[in-house]
């Protein structure tokens, strides 16, 4: 069990966490016909706003309450009712997400009361549903903020039902799955002759399209409102991630449904286990597709243990990422000597390693120079650190804003594992671990510098023995 260090900094150098108030927008973008509407000042808006973009490079749909001066003191409710008024009337959205940030809580606003306001002030806009969620910015992190999120749709949307769906299976998606994850999810449960239905689903609205019309001021594609109401007819329930237990009892308390819950679903072991779930609830044999690639995934870990065993590698990561991560590596004999979490999770102390810091990325250079680290994983923002370590990098995580299509990669499954492999081993072959050293026979023909050629002899010069 890895011992959780807190922070005794009084503030943050070289931050590595994404607001709560950014995980609990990335949910609600994974619903079809959606818009998140921060309820803070428009400079909060516009700064998530640019980390969304620069990672998934596609328009955002984000709107904004815009809390000023005056508003901030003397009560920002009018503000949460106009804004959703003006929604309402332009754009006809489906759902409506309304995470707080730190500004509003600070400021005490009641979201709750100013939504009864808006119902009562605007009963033409019954159809849309408004999910309020409280997700501070100096508390938690992304992962936090989107757990909440996902808490809080299952909460206003699920209903009771007497509709049975044997073949629908529900997926709760941690945000440490990518749009090529969910993805890759969903097509291991296709292959059992499943239905998979993700909450929320951003393989299907953030996964880099082009529309088939013009532009749409909400998401395209996604969960719709009225899959997550029928949540109660699935066989069962799949929950990816320890950060969605909160969501994941509320919505077996409020449908009976039975459920599954998974770290993640990358490794060996880790996708072992889905597989043989799935197989169990859709009683069939496992496809030849996933037979041929976890043998790839065998092989690759052949190939690849050479080089990632020993390694001496450090992670940066919210909880659930870095548990991930540091599974992967260790499972090949790897060694996680530095790792650290922007915000405090139970998963982190089942992380494969001494310790676990909460903290930042001044952090976990200190700690990865200590112990000698070979290699570093993180986001865009850990890049900076590994070049002052002198290490490669692999990103992983939100934001990656310096290279192109890294929102979509595909890490689950057995063939997303077995690519992480190949980077893995490929990027420690940078630092030259696991290269044999060329051998060169002292008894080699060497030419001399009269361009004639004679054996080099065993004796050392100056030894004092004869040639």
């Amino acid at each position: 069990m890895a011992e959780l260090i807190k922070r005794k900094k009084a503030l943050s150098v070289q931050p590595l966490k994404s607001s709560q108030t950014i995980g609990a927008a990335l949910a609600f973008l994974g619903l079809d016909r959606a818009i998140p509407m921060l309820h803070g000042s428009q400079g909060c808006t516009a700064f998530g706003k640019v980390f969304f973009v620069r990672h998934f490079r596609e328009p955002i749909p984000l709107q904004t309450t815009a809390m000023d001066q005056v508003s901030t003191v003397m009560g920002s409710e009018g503000n949460v009712v106009e804004g959703l008024a003006t929604i309402c009337a332009k754009s006809k959205p489906a759902v409506i997400g309304l995470p707080t940030t730190g500004l509003s809580e600070t400021q005490g606003s009641d979201v709750r009361m100013a939504i009864r306001e808006f119902r009562k002030a605007h009963p033409e806009f019954a159809g849309t549903h408004v999910v309020p969620v409280d997700t501070p910015d100096f508390t938690g992190c992304l992962e936090s903020g989107y757990a909440k999120a996902v808490d809080a749709l299952i909460e206003a949307l699920v209903e009771p039902t007497t509709d049975t769906d044997e073949t629908r299976i529900n997926i709760l998606a941690g945000s440490h799955l990518t749009p090529g994850d969910v993805e890759a999810v969903k097509d291991m449960v296709d292959l059992l002759g499943l239905t998979p239905v993700v909450i929320p689903d951003i393989s299907a609205s953030l996964d880099g399209h082009l529309g088939a019309g013009d532009f749409s001021p909400l998401t395209t594609g996604g969960t719709q409102a009225d899959d997550i109401r029928t949540a109660g007819a699935a066989k069962a329930t799949i929950v990816i991630g320890q950060a969605l237990k909160p969501a994941a009892d509320r919505l077996h308390d409020l449908t009976g449904v039975a459920d599954y819950r998974f770290d993640h679903v990358m490794g060996l072991d880790a996708v072992d286990a889905f597989v043989a779930t799935l197989s169990r609830l859709s009683v069939q044999p496992v496809p030849a597709k996933l037979v041929r690639q976890r043998a790839q995934l065998q092989d690759a870990m052949l190939d690849a243990h050479f080089m990632i065993g020993q390694a001496r590698i450090a992670i940066a990561a919210d909880p659930d990422l870095l548990k991930t991560m540091a599974d992967l590596v260790t499972g090949l004999g790897a060694e996680v000597v530095a790792a650290v979490s922007p915000a405090g999770a139970k998963s982190l102390k089942s992380v494969p390693t001494q310790s676990v810091k909460i903290g930042d990325l001044q952090d976990l250079e200190h700690l990865a120079k200590d112990a000698d680290a070979e290699l570093l994983i993180g986001n865009s923002h850990c890049v900076q650190s590994a070049g002052r370590l002198g290490v490669p990098m692999l990103r992983a995580g939100f934001p990656q804003f310096d290279i192109l299509g890294g929102f979509r990669r595909t890490w689950m499954g057995y063939a997303g594992s077995r690519d992480a492999l190949f980077d893995l081993a490929n990027l420690m072959l940078s630092t030259e671990k696991g290269e044999v050293e060329p051998y060169a026979s002292i008894y080699a023909q060497r030419p001399d510098e009269g361009g004639r050629t004679h054996a080099h002899s065993a004796a050392s010069p100056g030894s004092g023995l004869r040639h």
